[in-house]
């Protein structure tokens, strides 16, 4: 059953956090080539895509720590430092994209999505530029989790 469990928590890690990273890494850039072309409706509608990619996969993500924890219990691990930090980690990137990174990607889908006469375009790439910050964290984040959980310090694989 633990294999499976790991099985189901690798893949629902690739499935889902994957394309978060991806999608939120790809939104500053798009911003602004959408402020470029305020009157192309295909730009406005990537970062729309973006921005429900990002909403829609941090909801399913929520399997990932779930089958984790589960495969954890499993292999007995539950105490391990490496575990706790990841844990720690992970809590910390699903922070940051619920709290931080969501919510400026809807203030800026909303101003490009506004009256062109309402649009400030100096306040959306200043927003970009902090979302793009904010997503570099998440990706470190991500990227950390990523190899704890391959390394696992002090682990008895040896590897």
């Amino acid at each position: 059953m633990t294999k499976l469990l790991l099985a189901v928590h690798v893949l629902a890690a690739i499935i889902t956090i994957g394309p978060v990273t991806v999608a939120a890494s790809m939104f500053p850039p798009a911003v602004r080539r959408a402020l470029a072309a305020p009157g192309d409706p295909s730009r406005l509608a990537t970062v729309r895509t973006l921005h429900r990619i990002c909403r829609v996969y941090a909801v399913v993500a929520v399997a990932v720590p779930v089958f984790g924890l589960a495969t954890a219990n499993g292999l007995h691990v539950l105490g391990s430092a490496w575990l706790i930090a990841s844990i720690a980690l992970t809590v910390l990137a699903a922070a940051a994209l619920g709290a931080r990174i969501l919510p400026r990607q809807g203030s800026a889908l909303t101003s490009l999505d506004g009256p062109a006469e309402l649009l400030e375009p100096m306040a959306v790439r200043r927003a970009a530029g902090q979302l793009g910050m904010l997503t570099g964290v998440f990706n470190l984040l991500w990227a950390t989790v990523t190899v704890l959980m391959i390394i696992r310090p002090g682990s008895t694989t040896g590897a």
